[in-house]
């Protein structure tokens, strides 16, 4: 599929707004965003997700995270629309711009084309992706739903929190991690070089290939 994939660094387009046009950079500024798409204005998957991305801004603001949206349909739209999404959501206030994309050019190059969902007049629409950007710029995780499945808001808080916590320390989440359980220890980081990474100490299950590479310590 074109378009950017994890490890990839977003262009920096000049997009416009419900806040007005910047670049996407500009907006980055070197902190973590989540830049998610929906398939358009008016639809009612879309209009519960937005609700939840505004219900959840406080969390993510506590992680130092700007939220941004994009669909193709214009600024007009987007800001007709923002009134039913916050009377939906129980009055939760959509703080964060929407990029609007009427020629469809964004989504190609976001990689956010839904390869099956058209327009009756057969123009593409955008999937219902989201991207989470790094510090760098960087595409650090990606998810991609069709339009038909609504994202889940606590899976999104759950990986931006591993992709955080990976990012600080030498470490990877297991299966089904939630924050303050115990996480791995990453392979390059050798026992000697671990003890002194992790004073707290760490545990090496005891597997049959007797290897000891998987090793649980708490960040």
């Amino acid at each position: 599929m074109p378009g950017i994939t994890i490890g990839d660094t977003v262009p920096n387009l000049e997009v416009e707004t419900t806040h007005g046009k910047f670049k996407l950079h500009h907006y980055f500024a070197n902190g973590w965003t989540i830049l998610f798409s929906h398939p358009g204005d008016f639809t009612p998957v879309c209009t519960t997700e937005l609700g939840a991305m505004a219900a959840y801004t406080e969390e993510f603001k506590k992680r130092g995270v700007k939220l941004l949206g994009l669909s193709c349909d214009d600024i007009a739209s987007h800001n007709e629309w923002i009134k039913d999404v916050e009377a939906y959501s129980g009055g939760h206030k959509v703080t964060y711009p929407i990029i609007a994309d009427p020629k469809r050019e964004i989504i190609k190059q976001l990689n956010m084309v839904d390869p099956d969902e058209k327009t009756p007049n057969g123009q593409q629409l955008p999937s219902r992706a989201l991207h989470i950007i790094g510090p760098n710029n960087m595409v650090k995780l990606s998810f991609l739903y069709p339009a038909s499945t609504g994202r889940n808001m606590d899976e999104i808080v759950r990986a931006l929190d591993s992709l955080q916590k990976a990012a600080k320390h030498k470490v990877a989440t297991p299966v089904n991690w939630k924050p303050n359980d115990k996480v791995v220890i990453s392979p390059s980081v050798n026992d000697d070089e671990a003890k002194k990474m992790f004073p707290q100490g760490f545990e090496t299950a005891d597997l049959p290939s007797k290897k000891g590479y998987l090793r649980f310590t708490q960040v």
